[in-house]
């Protein structure tokens, strides 16, 4: 289908504007402009019950980390969380509203990660310290809240990227065991020649010039590409991961290689859903307050979240007494 009228409006503003692509700009804008675009597309930032900044330990120092923590006693499922910013934009700061979102939809726990950024870190930088955090937090349950038996791990675009590699690490060590993965538009394999790959040339939009400057960064080397923690699609083997949900946009350049991990997990046996969003663009997802099509993306995540999370007895148990969250405490103020 042609793309959905509010994406058209979208774009038009843009152009309107003149709108600088992100890879146009110096890091230090682009780091700038995608807070200011993310938070101008998220809409109100919705209250949850409480909002916490902390730290874990990584490879090469603490790691920041934001907790948002709905409505509900003890232990509770958990949603460890990746941004998206093709591994070089983005923080916490920038996940804020997708994570507050699934933390009252869900209901569970939402841990965003603030990983090591490149190009200042390369790769494998952000990899490690994903796997680091989401095993310590697995290992410090009860010191974090968290329910162990129902943990998972998702992220958008390089987040979800992140996600795959994890799940692929954790599966290598034999913990921390895993109920699930959500994957919105992730990468999953460098210098993808697909077919959306190469009709994405929009000048207003994310497009194929977007994704080799991330990926320029990224790596310090072309051929460490070749790593299925950098390419999860090039992994020899995928069986044994947790179910996901894979959602892609019809029109982004990313859509064809998520399409493809979401199939070759299916043929791993692992239990796949994906979703495409027909109009869409790259980075919906986190523009619920000016696209139906993101509402209706964090609502899908967090159905199959509950259906991952709280289907035991405890979790149901859990759902059923946690409510709407009736405050919030802004870690930022």
């Amino acid at each position: 289908m042609p793309l959905d009228p509010q994406v058209v409006a979208y774009r038009a503003r843009r152009a309107a504007a003149g709108t600088p692509q992100l890879y146009q700009q110096t890091l230090a804008e682009a780091r700038a402009a995608d807070l200011a675009a993310i938070r101008a597309g998220g809409g109100d930032a919705e209250p949850v019950h409480e909002v916490r900044d902390t730290h874990v330990p990584g490879p090469d120092g603490d790691l920041p980390i934001r907790i948002h923590r709905p409505a509900g006693a003890g232990p509770l499922p958990t949603l460890v969380y990746f941004f998206g910013g093709g591994w070089t934009l983005g923080s916490v700061d920038t996940a804020d509203g997708i994570c507050r979102r699934l933390a009252n939809a869900v209901p569970c726990q939402v841990i965003t990660v603030g990983y090591r950024l490149a190009p200042e870190h390369r790769f494998p930088a952000a990899v490690l310290d994903c796997h680091a955090a989401t095993t310590w937090i697995a290992a410090h349950a009860a010191e974090l809240g968290v329910d162990p038996r129902r943990l998972a791990v998702g992220g958008d675009s390089a987040g979800g990227n992140l996600a795959a590699a994890v799940t692929l690490l954790a599966r290598r060590d034999g913990a921390p065991e895993l109920a699930g993965q959500l994957l919105v538009y992730p990468n999953t394999v460098h210098r993808g020649e697909t077919e959306s790959m190469r009709a994405a040339d929009d000048p207003y939009l994310f497009n194929r010039t977007s994704v080799e400057w991330y990926w320029g960064h990224y790596l310090a080397d072309p051929a460490d590409g070749r790593n299925p923690l950098a390419s999860p699609l090039l992994a020899d083997d995928l069986g044994g991961l947790p179910p996901a949900l894979v959602i892609t946009a019809e029109y982004d350049p990313l859509r064809d290689e998520g399409e493809r991990y979401a199939e070759r997990l299916r043929d791993a046996g692992v239990p796949t859903e994906l979703s495409r969003y027909p109009g869409m663009v790259h980075g919906f997802f986190a523009m619920s307050g000016v696209l139906d099509g993101g509402r209706r993306a964090v609502d899908q995540a967090a159905g199959w979240l509950r259906g991952r999370l709280l289907t035991s007895e405890a979790g149901a148990t859990y759902a059923a007494g946690a409510g709407r969250p009736v405050g919030a405490r802004r870690a930022d103020g």
